[in-house]
């Protein structure tokens, strides 16, 4: 299942209904002349662009890695890429991560002075909602008329009805990354024509209902967890997981907390047949499609899935100094992305440490940080590697073979504990249980382990558990330490040592693109 969202190339040309809120900006581009009639005209078509909408988290477009671009105007090699933009958003803004390179824009995610014109912000923007586009697209094409209008019946339609909640989840989960991202983004659905008005913001609020609707309607219609066949793909697991998370979250969204709700799905979650894997590294290297921890993913494949985003990023960004790129399964290193002192110091003797989550590379590294654009200061953080946990090295040197864990068992394990201290209605003594799972197979043993739960306790867990896997922005605003003076870290703000910024920069500005081109959209407060 993991190669099938790679065989396609398939162009759904209808596709040149563009994100109708960009028509002036950035544009969806069709290459070839094909319409929902010929795309949709068979079952093997509905499976190619059930593949194509699965495939956008992957790819930026049909030739890679570069060409026949999905969104024109994005670049394909920097800001077309879904996870590496959303990853920069959530991890250069923080503690966990800054990174060497000049590109415009870039440098302005830690310093934490990013404006509606950052490239990096725009392409995030534009990938979530040109997911959402597919799925629209595929959910207009495939209802019982438009089935039977096709001559398509049996089981063939029972097939093609069954991958409908499937997207749906995909589209609520983006929304979920617009929401969280940018707070109040443009919002359409399947209901809205083609080349009609242009989109308008529903507040965060609705936005928030609307996702916990989509995803309580889809849950008892999607397949059981960790199904044959299915992995990479969306199950029950993945919209319970989803759940867990918009409700540990919250009050940041609506103002109104929902912990007893966090509660719950991360249980939910918890009961459904997933167990840790007792390797923690594995769960980022290329063997981690055979983890029982790993809920849903973004896959990634060395042979088919060729784009200098994703987890190609990840390996060889972190790769510079006096590392061997060797080492850790590709040609050569970036020499970009490193960690600061602020998640450093988590750890135990972070240089031999019991927790076996430390995974820094200190040779020729500076701890402290005296300029953010050089690679050795701070330390290095490989965690994501073109190996398996046998040491054997990914199919191709360039593009990497692991996938990205969006979501995990740890996670609900996490989400379940501090829903509970937050005054969700768990079971303190089943939260501790939890927290302390996770720090047996991090040492290895049971040396690890905590008698009591806090609050900071669980965030920095967090941290050691979940770092730079996309979490750390969301953690801290709901902690209330992202801009405030409370929490500081080396370079927050574009000072040395640290400082608060603004609070509006908890969410991010509606890129300047779409503001111009859609005069329904109001752009976010302080931008």
């Amino acid at each position: 299942m993991k190669n099938l969202f790679y065989k396609t190339g398939l162009i759904i040309g209808v596709i040149s209904l563009s994100l109708s809120s960009c028509k002036d900006s950035l544009n969806l581009e069709p290459m070839n002349d094909v319409t929902s009639e010929i795309v949709y005209r068979t079952p093997l078509g509905y499976q190619q662009s059930l593949a194509k909408v699965y495939g956008s988290f992957a790819l930026t477009g049909n030739a890679g890695p570069t060409g026949q671009p999905d969104v024109v105007g994005l670049d394909e090699g920097g800001n077309a890429d879904y996870l590496r933009t959303f990853w920069k958003a959530q991890e250069l803004t923080t503690d966990e991560a800054v990174i060497a390179w000049g590109d415009a824009g870039l440098q302005d995610f830690h310093q934490m002075n990013w404006t509606p014109d950052n490239s990096f912000l725009r392409g995030l923007y534009f990938r979530s909602l040109y997911q959402i586009t597919l799925v629209n697209e595929f959910l207009r094409e495939s209802t019982d008329a438009k089935l039977a209008s096709r001559g398509i019946s049996g089981a063939d339609a029972d097939r093609i009805k069954a991958y409908r909640p499937e997207v749906r989840f995909l589209r609520a989960y983006q929304y979920w990354s617009l929401m969280d991202v940018f707070g109040n983004p443009p919002f359409v659905t399947e209901n809205d024509p083609i080349g009609g008005p242009l989109p308008k913001q529903i507040g965060r609020a609705a936005l928030f209902t609307y996702i916990e609707t989509e995803l309580k309607a889809i849950e008892p219609e999607l397949i059981a967890t960790r199904a044959a066949n299915y992995y990479g793909r969306a199950t029950r697991g993945a919209a319970q997981a989803l759940l867990a998370r918009l409700y540990l979250n919250a009050q940041v969204y609506t103002g109104t907390q929902k912990n007893n709700e966090a509660v719950e799905y991360s249980k939910r979650v918890i009961d459904a047949g997933y167990t840790l894997d007792p390797n923690y590294r594995k769960l980022t290297l290329n063997d981690n499609n055979t983890s029982p921890e790993l809920i849903f993913t973004i896959n990634y494949d060395g042979q088919r899935s060729q784009v200098f985003g994703g987890t190609t990023f990840l390996t060889h960004a972190a790769i510079g100094g006096s590392m061997q790129a060797s080492d850790y399964g590709v040609d050569f290193g970036w020499g970009g992305i490193r960690t600061t002192k602020a998640l450093v110091n988590l750890f135990p003797n972070p240089t031999s440490s019991p927790d076996r989550r430390a995974n820094f590379y200190t040779n020729g590294q500076n701890l402290e940080i005296a300029s953010l654009t050089t690679f050795t200061d701070g330390y290095a953080l490989p965690k994501f590697q073109n190996k398996t946990s046998a040491g054997v090295a990914g199919t191709n040197l360039t593009f990497v073979d692991a996938d990205f864990p969006l979501f995990r068992l740890a996670e609900m394990y996490l989400i379940y504990a501090e829903a509970t201290l937050r005054g969700g209605n768990g079971v303190a003594g089943t939260a501790l249980t939890y927290i302390n799972n996770l720090r047996t197979r991090a040492y290895g043993n049971a040396t690890g382990a905590v008698t009591a739960l806090s609050l900071d306790l669980i965030l920095d867990e967090r941290a050691r558990e979940l770092h730079w896997e996309g979490h750390r922005r969301t953690d801290l605003i709901r902690y209330n330490r992202f801009t405030e003076a409370t929490y500081l870290w080396p370079w927050k703000g574009g000072i040395r040592d640290g400082r608060s910024v603004e609070n509006f920069r908890k969410v991010f500005p509606i890129p300047a693109a779409d503001v111009t081109a859609n005069p329904n959209l109001v752009q976010n407060p302080g931008y």
